[in-house]
């Protein structure tokens, strides 16, 4: 009994090699995010000239799609954050120290991670992030008819404000 427990263990340890497939996929995804995203910024700077040769009531209608061009490129990053820090943590949490990052100078406090809850609570942080983004992103094209639609963006504003208090306020 005890050898077929044994056996029986070293097979559920070994179980945690599964996690690989969720690491390299996540790895993956965010090399592909940031490839997509600098290609979308390349893509906006190619645009640079129409905007300077632009007339002036062209420029105005222009200036808007280009904020919102770069807040939604802002948003592809901080996505593909996401998807490294989760590689990078489900990595250190069941199959191994990354050694290069224990012995390095540089060693960033953003990819230390101890337990399940410091990669979930990373994780919201930079999905926290994305969301503020979003809704920058979103208020930019809004167009208020109404007073209720003011009032509305203003609940959003407050929502959002108190979302950031409460994660800063979380961490100390």
């Amino acid at each position: 009994m005890e050898l077929l427990e044994k056996y029986f263990e070293k097979m559920l340890w070994g179980s945690r090699f599964m996690v690989l497939a969720a690491v390299i996929s996540s790895l993956l995804l965010s090399l592909a995010l940031f490839v997509i995203t600098a290609i979308d910024v390349g893509s906006l700077m190619a645009h640079l000239g129409d905007y300077l040769n632009a007339t002036i009531e062209a420029r105005k209608v222009l200036k808007i799609e280009m904020v919102a061009h770069a807040v939604g490129a802002i948003d592809g990053f901080l996505l593909a954050t996401i998807l490294l820090i989760f590689s990078l943590g489900l990595y250190e949490l069941f199959i191994s120290d990354i050694d290069e990052a224990q012995n390095s100078k540089r060693s960033s406090k953003v990819l230390v991670i101890n337990s399940l809850d410091d990669l979930k609570s990373k994780l919201a942080k930079v999905i926290l992030m994305i969301l503020v983004v979003t809704f920058f992103e979103v208020s930019l094209s809004m167009a208020f008819t109404d007073a209720l639609d003011l009032v509305y963006f203003a609940f959003g504003i407050l929502m959002v404000s108190l979302a950031l208090y409460f994660s800063h306020r979380a961490e100390h």
